[in-house]
């Protein structure tokens, strides 16, 4: 089975900076031959740390101001269903299964007040949806998929 070493780490972490980087780039910046590159994001994208390569977006440019966290419970025996079909919506970034008071948190951005009424309605009229709660976030401070390897 295909393990991660610290050669994967490395290029992962300058895959980090910018995904776009020419292999060769990378090789320098990693020591290794371009080749090695090539076959060892080969051999992630196979084992599923790299699941794509995708360009980061300031949504809020593109008009998403608004920026929801609900909280979702559902009823036990569902709960798998209904985050599988709030995680289709067009808007959802994403769709945590959590402990506490809330079974699962759903974030998602949304153009206006509108279109985010429309879809907590959507959510808390789903069969099997307990109660929803939701929050506006009021600023972002740090919005972010990397973390320091």
């Amino acid at each position: 089975m295909d393990k991660i070493d610290e050669t994967d780490i490395k290029i992962l972490k300058e895959l980090q900076i910018d995904a776009r980087r020419s292999l060769k780039d990378i090789a320098e910046k990693v020591g290794v031959a371009e080749g090695t590159v090539y076959n060892r994001i080969n051999k992630m994208k196979r084992m599923g740390v790299i699941k794509k390569f995708i360009p980061v977006i300031d949504y809020s440019l593109l008009g998403y101001d608004i920026i929801a966290v609900i909280g979702v419970t559902a009823e036990g025996g569902y709960l798998v269903e209904i985050e599988e079909r709030i995680a289709k919506e067009g808007n959802v970034t994403a769709v945590y299964d959590v402990t506490g008071e809330y079974d699962m948190i759903v974030v998602a951005k949304f153009k206006d007040r509108k279109s985010l009424n429309d879809f907590v309605k959507k959510i808390a009229g789903m069969e099997k949806v307990i109660k929803t709660y939701t929050m506006l976030v009021l600023n972002v401070v740090k919005e972010s998929h990397i973390i320091e390897l």
